[in-house]
This record gives structure tokens, sequence and C-alpha cells, in this order.
């Protein structure tokens, strides 16, 4: 009875965090410097899930920081930032957002800072994502889905 009730619990770990690929550029360096610095950003955002083995699963998270100063690009950064996850007894209602929100949030953290790394080493102001509900994104990606108006692994903008 014991082991039935153990098989039945839900558990969940984080087995690794790590940097998949990264990607900096500044094509308009130097000129970029010389102006004022009073940048518009744009933040693009998609998560991918890969299914490794039964219950292990890859989820990486996608994030695109774009500056322009007027009509020229300052930097484009891109960085995947992924994890592999470990999960057992959830229904596949309770998997979606597990690894579609709950996963990315926990992965954020690290993508912004390397975001913010990357951006200094670049001689431009430091710049801080600030926090994504994906929860709020899971949902409406859900709800699209459901519209038929989502495609498979579709950007989210935000």
């Amino acid at each position: 009875m014991a082991e039935e009730q153990n098989s039945n619990q839900r558990q969940f770990s984080v087995q690794r965090v790590y940097t998949k690929d990264v990607s900096f550029e500044s094509p308009n360096a130097p000129d970029v410097f010389r102006g004022e610095w009073k940048p518009t950003h744009e933040l693009n955002l998609n998560t991918k899930i890969n299914k490794l083995d039964d219950n292990v699963y890859e989820v990486v998270l996608n994030v695109t920081v774009s500056a322009k100063i007027e009509d020229k690009t300052a930097f484009i950064v891109e960085v995947q930032q992924a994890g592999i996850f470990t999960t057992a007894g959830f229904s596949e209602q309770e998997l979606g957002p597990l690894l579609g929100a709950y996963c990315p949030n926990l992965l954020f953290p690290y993508a912004r800072e390397v975001v913010s790394d990357l951006v200094i080493k670049g001689s431009f102001p430091q710049l801080v994502l600030q926090h994504v509900n994906f929860d709020a994104l899971f949902a409406q990606h859900q709800q699209a889905a459901a519209q038929g108006q989502a495609g498979v692994d579709k950007p989210s903008q935000h």
C-alpha cells in the first residue's frame, strides 16, 4: 500500500540549468555611441519544450532584446536559457502549465543576468529586464491555440 501511495505522489526536480546559446550584435557601433542614449527596446520571448525521456524534459526559454536609436539598431541580444526538469505524477493538464509557465519562470532570472552582462560588455548602459508573468503568457497562448489562431512554438511578444 505504501508503494502505491508513493507512485502517485507528484515529484518535480531541476536537474540542470544552462545557457544553450547566446549572441550579441552591435551592428551600428561605434556610431550609436556618438549620440544621445534614448533607445527604444523590444523584448521577444519564446519557449520550447523537448521531451528527453519518460518524465524528463528540456525547457528552452528564448529571449531576444533589441535596442534602437531612431532607425539604427544599437544592439541585439539573443539568449537561449535552458533547463532539464524531471516530473512524475502530473496529469497532462498539469504538465502544460508546469513546463510552459513554471519552468520558464525559473529560467528567466538566469536569462536576465546573461542579457544584462552582455549589454554591459557591449559598452551600453545596464539593462535589467522587468519580471515577466509567464502564467499570463501561457494562458494567452492556450486561449489562442483553442481559438485556432496560434501555431506551434509561436513567439510571445511582450
